[in-house]
């Protein structure tokens, strides 16, 4: 059993690139025994994006239903999650980014998600990169993107009931709180 699954109603899975983190949150959201929900945030914008969505359609088989939203994420939560269900969101470093360089304000959006899941009794996990351990960005672009995400995950981890780290496949659960 996933460590944690049955006390929470959020958490945020963050790990690095190819950690095993959405693994994890798909694990956490099966162990909950409900009808599981994605929300997938990538777009297919050129060949290799494309052939990554099929691959993560295939890996998710038949029992995930989901739905693919680039921008209106609590739009997208509000629709998807019930309370006979547990929604993961894969992820928020592309949501991010998808808010990011259409230059819109995802600081408000940031608020409006933290706001909805504050609000909400919904399951939902949030998957999210850790950008911070890497090489500082070389331009300025990139540098100002990698800090507004650390900001973001910062929030969310703040408001989450769980927060969980994943390398190499193995998570360590930064925080455990019980609400119920």
């Amino acid at each position: 059993m996933v460590e944690n699954a049955l006390h929470w109603r959020t958490h945020l899975v963050i790990g690095g690139a190819r950690s095993g983190k959405t693994a994890y949150g798909m694990r956490l959201a099966v162990e909950r025994n409900l009808d599981q929900w994605m929300v997938a945030t990538a777009e297919a914008g050129d060949a290799e994006m494309r052939e990554r969505i099929s691959r993560h359609r295939a890996e998710r088989g038949a029992d995930w239903q989901v739905a693919e939203e680039p921008l209106a994420l609590v739009d997208a939560l509000a629709m998807t999650a019930a309370p006979h269900r547990v929604v993961v969101v894969d992820c928020l470093t592309i949501w991010l980014s998808n808010w990011f360089l259409r230059e819109l304000d995802y600081a408000s959006e940031l608020e409006r998600l933290a706001a909805w899941l504050q609000a909400s009794s919904s399951l939902v996990i949030l998957i999210s990169n850790e950008l911070g351990l890497g090489l500082v960005p070389e331009t300025s672009l990139g540098r100002s993107f990698r800090d507004a995400h650390g900001r973001m995950n910062q929030s969310l981890a703040a408001i989450c009931d769980c927060v969980t780290f994943v390398a190499a496949g193995l998570p360590l659960v930064l925080k455990s709180h019980h609400r119920f």
